[in-house]
């Protein structure tokens, strides 16, 4: 799960669907790997608050088209098994693939794609009553004008393992100041709604807003590292695990990364 801008991307610890940017002259190929102190995806922890190893690899073509992949280790479906061994509903990484094109038009910077949220082993739906599998599709378009993205993602697959959540939708806008000297200033806002009723309780219970706000910094030759403040209201109990863990409580988020 990553914001894109290239020197934020997986160090702020959200997901691998790109923001708008322009087409390279010509294709590339990058690569970036990273470390996190925690993993917030939507301002939700996915590592119980301990850290997370990242990286991927982007494909860009002159045309605007790109294609990538990202993964990063995870947690939380262990987490919900109450289980201290946490073994029965597997998924320990999250392996991101995404693709859809870019261009620009009257001044502005359109993107619009698809990325599929792969939790790679998970067998989430084994609990058919609680759980559908954690595997995700999501459908996203962005917009981009001068230092500030809108973009709108909705999930054609129940939503991270929600029953019933198909369509589900999360809104975000997320702006990138240049302070100079290599440091960009990143507030973000978002609000994750969830579709659809399971077992005849609406799934607007998970209903969420998160915010944050990110400190970059260009260290040079590909490394970059970032301190974001997160806060979500995420904090009733539909947002605590089966061990007590509250995932969408307030916290800092450091990380440190490197691209090539």
């Amino acid at each position: 799960m990553k914001l894109k801008s290239k020197l934020l991307l997986a160090l702020l610890a959200t997901s691998s669907a790109a923001f708008a940017q322009t087409a390279p002259a010509a294709p590339e190929v990058t690569y970036n790997v990273g470390v996190v102190s925690q993993y917030r995806y939507r301002g939700l922890a996915q590592t119980k608050g301990q850290p997370a190893l990242q990286g991927g690899v982007d494909y860009a073509n002159a045309n605007g088209a790109y294609l990538g992949a990202w993964a990063s280790t995870i947690n939380w479906i262990k987490d919900q098994s109450g289980n201290p061994a946490g073994s029965n509903y597997g998924g320990k990484t999250e392996l991101d693939l995404y693709g859809g094109y870019k261009f620009e038009a009257g001044g502005v910077g359109y993107d619009v794609g698809f990325l599929r949220y792969q939790y790679v082993g998970n067998n989430l739906n084994s609990n058919p009553a609680s759980y559908a599998n954690a595997n995700t599709n999501e459908i996203y378009g962005a917009m981009t004008f001068d230092v500030y993205t809108f973009k709108m993602s909705q999930s054609k697959t129940p939503l991270f393992g929600t029953l019933q959540s198909s369509g589900s939708m999360y809104l975000d806008l997320t702006a990138n100041y240049d302070m100079g000297s290599g440091i960009t200033l990143s507030p973000h806002i978002g609000r994750q709604t969830v579709g659809g009723t399971n077992a005849n309780v609406s799934n607007s219970q998970y209903n969420y807003t998160d915010g944050s706000l990110t400190v970059a910094k260009d260290l040079g030759d590909g490394l970059s590292a970032t301190a974001a403040a997160i806060y979500t209201n995420a904090k009733s109990a539909q947002f605590t695990s089966p061990s007590g863990y509250t995932i969408g409580k307030s916290t800092v988020v450091l990380g440190l990364k490197y691209g090539f």
